[in-house]
C-alpha cells in the first residue's frame, strides 16, 4: 500500500493534502477564460520560437515579383510591399514583441518591487522620498516621455541601445516600475508589523533577511498579477512606438512597425495590417485573461 508522503520535519503528509500551489492551479483552472489565453499565448510563444517549422522563407528576402499578394497556400497570409512573406514576418515580429513585453516587465517589476520594499519597511523619510518621487514619474505625460527617450537612445553612441530591442525595453520600464512599487509599499506597510516579523527581529533576524526572506514572499500575488499584466501593457507600448516610427526600426520586424509599414495598403492590401493587428489583440486579450485568472487564483481570501 502507498505510503503519505513525508510533509514538515519528515512527518507524514495527510493523505487529501495540497500545497496552496496546487490550490492556486486548481483554482486558475477553473477561470476558463484564463486557461484559454494561457494556452492561446503559449501557442504563439512556441510558434515563435521555432518559426522554421512552420515557414521555409526567410523574413527580410523581399520578392518583388509578388509584392502585395493575397493569401494563397504558397503564402497563406499573403506578402507586404516588398514581396516579403507576412506569415513568417509575423512570427519573428512575435518573438521581438513578446520578448519586449517580458524583458520590459522583469525590468520594472524589479525596480518597482525595491523601491516600493524600501519606501514600506522602513518608512519615514525614504517613503517620502521615493513616493515623491513616484508621483513625480506619473505626473508626466507617459507618450511624451516616451517618444523623448525613445529619441535619446537611438542618437547615444552606445551600439546596442541605438534603435534596437534593449532601449525599447529600457524607456518601456522607465514608466512601467510605480504601480508596481505602489502596490509592493501597500503590502510591506500592511506586513511590517505582523507577529511573524516581530519574531524574527527577536531572533536577530537584520533588515535584509527581513524583508527578502519574511515580507516579500507573502506579498507576491499583487507582484505576480502586476507583472502578467504588465506584459501586455509592453506590447501595446512597444507597438504604439513602432506604430509612430520611435520603436524598433525595420527591417527588424515587430507587429507595431508592420501596422505602421501597413498603412499605405489598407485599402489596396488590407491583409497586410488585419494580421498584425489580430495578433497584437489576441495576445493582449490573453494575457490580461491571465492576470484575471491568476488575481482569483492567488487571492489569500479564497485559500481555506
Amino acid at each position: 500500500m502507498a505510503r503519505p508522503r513525508p510533509g514538515a520535519f519528515g512527518r507524514p503528509r495527510p493523505r487529501g493534502h495540497r500545497t496552496l500551489a496546487q490550490l492556486a492551479w486548481t483554482r486558475f483552472r477553473r477561470h476558463r477564460m484564463a486557461l484559454a489565453g494561457l494556452c492561446l499565448v503559449a501557442v504563439f510563444a512556441l510558434s515563435a520560437m521555432s518559426v522554421h517549422l512552420f515557414s521555409p522563407y526567410d523574413p527580410e528576402h523581399s520578392d518583388l515579383d509578388h509584392r502585395l499578394a493575397a493569401p494563397t497556400w504558397r503564402h497563406p497570409m499573403g506578402t507586404d510591399d516588398l514581396g516579403r512573406d507576412l506569415l513568417t514576418r509575423l512570427l519573428y515580429g512575435g518573438r521581438i514583441s513578446l520578448t519586449i513585453g517580458v524583458m520590459a516587465m522583469a525590468l520594472a517589476v524589479a525596480v518597482g518591487t525595491a523601491v516600493g520594499a524600501v519606501a514600506g519597511y522602513y518608512g519615514g523619510w525614504p517613503d517620502n522620498l521615493l513616493m515623491r518621487i513616484t508621483d513625480m514619474m506619473l505626473s508626466f505625460p507617459a507618450l511624451f516621455v516616451l517618444i523623448l527617450l525613445a529619441l535619446v537612445l537611438r542618437s547615444v553612441a552606445i551600439p546596442f541601445l541605438r534603435g534596437g530591442v534593449l532601449a525599447i525595453v529600457i524607456v518601456i520600464a522607465v514608466l512601467s516600475w510605480m504601480t508596481v512599487a505602489r502596490l509592493v509599499r501597500a503590502s510591506f506597510l500592511a506586513l511590517r508589523e505582523a507577529a511573524f516579523v516581530e519574531a524574527g527581529r527577536g531572533l536577530g533576524a537584520g533588515s535584509a533577511r527581513l524583508m527578502l526572506r519574511h515580507i516579500l514572499p507573502n506579498s507576491l500575488s499583487p507582484i505576480i498579477v502586476a507583472a502578467t499584466l504588465r506584459v501586455a501593457g509592453s506590447i501595446v507600448t512597444e507597438s504604439g512606438l513602432s506604430f509612430l516610427g520611435f520603436g524598433v526600426q525595420p527591417p527588424v520586424p515587430t507587429w507595431g512597425n508592420m501596422l505602421q509599414a501597413a498603412q499605405d495598403q489598407m485599402t489596396t492590401a488590407p491583409w497586410t495590417a488585419v494580421y498584425p493587428g489580430v495578433m497584437i489583440f489576441l495576445t493582449v486579450i490573453a494575457i490580461n485573461y491571465i492576470g484575471d485568472g491568476l488575481r482569483d487564483a492567488l487571492d489569500p481570501r479564497h485559500f481555506p
